[in-house]
């Protein structure tokens, strides 16, 4: 898919050892003629603190890229498919946590919602897996939502 021109939703979850890759891609993503990104983060993206930074700083690092405010909560979440906000949603990183969310329907971060909600249009999402467990408790999740 060509991503010129698009609006992109940009999910982060609790991968916290994949931030700085993830927002080096995001960097680039964001350099594309005309493209429009929304920030989406977990609860825990958006409010822990970890070995690999401050929550306050990526969030603040990826609206300066995004130059958009991040979605954070469930009911602002929910509104992405009613209202046709992205053309496409990556979730990345996309722990092993958010990946069993989905596969079982359990709908209970802004992440989850907004893959809900963007499905409901039939529209594409991009999973990018990241989970510490070497897939072994992760792949039938990812089996599922495949």
């Amino acid at each position: 898919m060509n991503l010129e021109g698009k609006k992109i939703g940009f999910a982060f979850t609790g991968s916290f050892c994949t931030f700085r890759k993830t927002i080096d891609e995001l960097k680039k993503i964001k350099k594309i003629k005309d493209v429009q990104i929304i920030p989406i983060m977990s609860f825990n993206s958006y409010n822990l603190d970890s070995k690999f930074g401050k929550a306050e700083d990526f969030i603040k690092e990826i609206e300066e890229i995004t130059e958009n405010k991040i979605i954070h909560t469930i009911q602002d979440a929910e509104p992405i498919g009613p209202k046709k906000m992205f053309d496409i949603l990556i979730v990345a990183p996309c722990s092993g946590n958010t990946i069993a969310r989905l596969s079982n329907d359990i709908i209970d971060t802004p992440v989850t919602m907004a893959v809900k909600s963007h499905l409901r249009n039939e529209s594409p999402v991009v999973i990018a897996i990241s989970t510490n467990n070497a897939l072994s408790g992760s792949a039938e999740n990812i089996r599922k939502i495949t």
